[in-house]
């Protein structure tokens, strides 16, 4: 899944090759991505793209006083044309969830591999009638975010600070992927509980949330969209590197299983290391 760091990089591409121009057309091939009808996506044709912001982990293209906003959910993507293929696309025929073709004959499709589809595509007059959007957190990366504020929202939670992390009505664009980096950098194991954390902790856990977002985010600056998910893997310390060797400590990188997502750890690093339980392994096990 796409996340804050990266979602900030796709926006940074399209204000620089779509701001300016305008929609050509827009074309739904996959109708259950497109969460609003009024106002209706052709209304978006004939009008110029004058914006391109980010809001947690959704993209908002400002669009002659309407705005395009998108969420590429777990397996959505970006593909950027400069010349945009003239084939038709077929609902339910391709990967294709919307196409949009701009004034100079260049483009984008959003895409999403799998068959669960969460992709989704509003039209709408403000970015705060989209419903994720309204529910957001701060910024974590944002200038004014400061060390009281994030102590203030983790006081008195008895949440697993993984799980904290995550939660997109707490904190606005951080993912599975980065929680795994940033609770590594910060030497912490996942299921810490937030309301637990000494006042070292949660300076330690503040400065490695905002070094690890601001570092990803300075690294896929200027990357057009079809290397950022490759540039996102080289650069995970644990996640997704179960097996391998901590580059920090040379401890192995363990995971625990979910039953709809995984995450990853080092104990040498965050658990004193000692294993965390995994529950569904053990269930397998027996």
């Amino acid at each position: 899944m796409p996340e804050l760091p990266e979602v900030d990089a796709l926006v940074g591409f399209l204000r620089e090759r779509a701001v300016g121009h305008g929609v050509a057309a827009a074309t739904v091939a996959a109708i259950s991505a497109l969460k609003t009808f009024d106002p209706p996506l052709q209304g978006l044709v004939g009008r110029t793209i004058d914006g391109a912001s980010r809001h947690g982990k959704f993209v908002d293209l400002q669009v002659g006083g309407l705005h395009l906003v998108f969420h590429l959910a777990r397996a959505g993507w970006l593909r950027w044309y400069d010349q945009l293929p003239k084939t038709v696309i077929r609902p339910g025929k391709s990967p294709i969830a919307l196409r949009v073709r701009l004034d100079d004959g260049a483009g984008f499709d959003l895409t999403e591999a799998g068959t669960k589809k969460s992709l989704a595509v509003y039209v709408v007059r403000d970015p705060s009638e989209v419903p994720g959007i309204a529910r957001l957190g701060p910024d974590p990366t944002a200038p004014d975010f400061t060390l009281d504020d994030f102590a203030g929202i983790l006081a008195g939670r008895r949440t697993q600070i993984k799980g904290l992390l995550r939660d997109q009505s707490v904190f606005a664009g951080v993912g599975n992927a980065y929680s795994d980096e940033i609770l590594h950098n910060a030497r912490m194991s996942p299921y810490a509980l937030a309301a637990k954390l000494k006042p070292d902790d949660v300076e330690r856990l503040y400065h490695a949330l905002r070094d690890t977002l601001s570092e990803a985010i300075a690294a896929t600056a200027g990357h057009p969209p079809d290397e950022l998910k490759d540039s996102k893997r080289t650069r995970m310390q644990v996640h997704g590197r179960t097996g391998q060797v901590c580059p920090v400590c040379g401890d192995i990188v363990r995971e625990v299983i979910f039953a709809d997502s995984t995450f990853q750890y080092c104990p040498t690093c965050q658990t004193g290391g000692k294993p965390l339980a995994d529950r569904v392994l053990s269930r397998l096990l027996k």
